[in-house]
């Protein structure tokens, strides 16, 4: 097997093809993979159903040990494809306490963090109508309508 990454590559269903699919992918399609699920209450707001993470996310835990506790984005590690969040840490033998790391696929986003504006322009997230704005309606005429008017 060539150890090149291809944009040829459809799918397979050998796991060797596709863990070697993601380890060789470049950073920006590694970025892909870091997608997590919103809340429905966001998915009605925006229109998606799943964003990429970033650092600064509140996000709910739905596996692990960890299970059901929520917590703030700290890290979010593209190459490596994991993300840590505040306050969720494993106690070593020695009694020293490290970041737990988390795959994206088990995390749901319950706030976005929105300080960057192009987040909602980037095609992902459509743009939550602002308060004075009124939604346009378009008329649409019937062909019928327009013939008779002749």
């Amino acid at each position: 097997m060539k150890s090149d990454f291809s944009n040829a590559w459809k799918s397979s269903t050998q796991t060797r093809k596709q863990r070697k699919y993601r380890y060789n992918a470049p950073l920006h399609i590694q970025g892909r993979f870091l997608g997590v699920h919103l809340s429905k209450e966001l998915r009605k707001k925006y229109g998606t159903r799943a964003v990429r993470v970033r650092k600064g996310d509140s996000v709910k835990i739905l596996r692990g040990s960890f299970r059901g506790k929520s917590g703030k984005i700290a890290i979010v590690d593209v190459k490596k494809g994991r993300v840590t969040i505040e306050g969720m840490q494993n106690k070593k033998k020695d009694g020293t306490k490290i970041n737990a790391f988390f795959n994206a696929s088990n995390l749901m986003i319950t706030s976005l963090n929105m300080d960057d504006k192009k987040r909602l322009k980037r095609g992902k997230v459509k743009q939550e109508p602002t308060k004075n704005e009124k939604p346009k309606l378009e008329k649409k005429e019937n062909a019928s309508e327009k013939i008779s008017d002749k």
